[in-house]
C-alpha cells in the first residue's frame, strides 16, 4: 500500500480521523516525544504481531524516527498479511519540523 506523507499524517490527526497507529521506535525515544500512536519497538513486532491481528484488514499507520525501521516494519507486516500499512515518510523528525 501507498506510504504517507507527514503532513497528509497531520491532517488526519487535526480532523480527529480514527485509524490504528503504530510507532516503532524504542520506548526510550517514545517516552521523549509521541504523536499518540501505540509503541511495539521495531525489535519486539516478531513477538508481538498477535496484537495487532484484529487490525490486520485495516489501514495501519506505521511511523518511527526518520522512516527508516517503520519502512522495515511495514515489509515485515506486509510478509504475514498485514495489507494495508503504511509507512509515515520521514518519520517524526519529518512531522516535527512541519
Amino acid at each position: 500500500m501507498e506510504d504517507i506523507t507527514v503532513s497528509e499524517l497531520k491532517d488526519r490527526l487535526d480532523k480527529g480521523e480514527k485509524f490504528h497507529f503504530l510507532d516503532v521506535r524504542e520506548e526510550w525515544e517514545y517516552e521523549e516525544d509521541n504523536l499518540g500512536a501505540e509503541n511495539i519497538p521495531l525489535g519486539e513486532l516478531p513477538h508481538r504481531l498477535g496484537e495487532l491481528e484484529q487490525f490486520k484488514d485495516e489501514e495501519i499507520l506505521v511511523h518511527c524516527r526518520s522512516g527508516a525501521r517503520s519502512g522495515n516494519a511495514k515489509k515485515f507486516m506486509e510478509s504475514k498479511g498485514f495489507n494495508q500499512v503504511r509507512n509515515v515518510l520521514g518519520g517524526i523528525l519529518a512531522y516535527r519540523a512541519l
